[in-house]
């Protein structure tokens, strides 16, 4: 990466690239991906913010770029080609920060603890304290910041961190100024809870309740084994 021609991915490069770093820790044992298990990491509807709805082509199109730009790795595997993350070399980061990126790019904005606890199947941090160094490292990285610290939304304790591989964050992300969302309560990474949960959440509050929260997390659990088990059956698929 020189000065003159920094990093810049689109939402659907993004979005690849992280899934393949998560994948490679998440389901070993079917990694490299295929096409199609890349595909729905990219659609899976939890553990991501936003949520997309990208095309096979599009997948297509995102992997022959960031292959250009040697961040994937294409291999033969049986029948089918598979794919493999190469961002440590590609951006030149050590895995933790890797680990941190890849988190940033699959849920959007979130704080240092937010981050060490959505970042616990990719890497261990010690406390948040080790990922606040990291962080302060990918912020003040040269020629190119990684990352950002955005200031406080109203009644947040804590600012979010946001990554710069897609560009800059707009004003009122930097500035404090509220986010507004039509569609329903925020949640804590800023986007809209599932409709349903709004009686959930405590009067004056923008956190689910401790209830709904646990609820959601089992159900997320649940969701993550299912689709390991069916990127297992599409390894052992493609390769018969």
């Amino acid at each position: 990466m020189s000065e003159s021609n920094p990093i810049e991915l689109s939402p659907v490069e993004a979005r690849v690239l992280a899934v393949l770093v998560e994948k490679m820790h998440t389901v070993p044992d079917t990694y490299p991906l295929s096409i199609n298990a890349l595909l729905a990491g990219c659609n899976q509807k939890t553990s991501r913010d936003p949520v997309m709805e990208v095309s096979d082509a599009e997948v297509h199109a995102a992997l022959e770029s960031l292959r250009r730009r040697s961040l994937v790795i294409e291999s033969s595997g049986g029948r089918v080609m598979r794919y493999s993350e190469n961002a440590r070399r590609g951006l030149g980061l050590p895995g933790e920060t890797v680990a941190l990126m890849a988190t940033l790019m699959l849920r959007g904005p979130q704080t240092a603890a937010e981050l060490r606890a959505n970042c616990e199947r990719l890497h261990r941090f010690s406390d948040v304290s080790a990922v606040e160094a990291y962080l302060d490292e990918l912020a003040a990285r040269q020629p190119q910041a990684f990352v950002v610290k955005l200031a406080r939304q109203p009644g947040s304790r804590e600012s979010r961190w946001m990554h710069l591989l897609c560009g800059e964050p707009s004003a009122a992300m930097l500035t404090g100024g509220s986010l507004t969302d039509h569609s329903g309560p925020l949640n804590r990474t800023g986007s809209a809870l599932p409709q349903g949960t709004a009686a959930a959440l405590p009067q004056g509050s923008d956190r689910p309740s401790p209830d709904w929260q646990r609820e959601f997390e089992t159900l997320r659990a649940r969701v993550d084994q299912l689709e390991s088990q069916i990127a297992r059956l599409d390894g052992l698929l493609s390769g018969s």
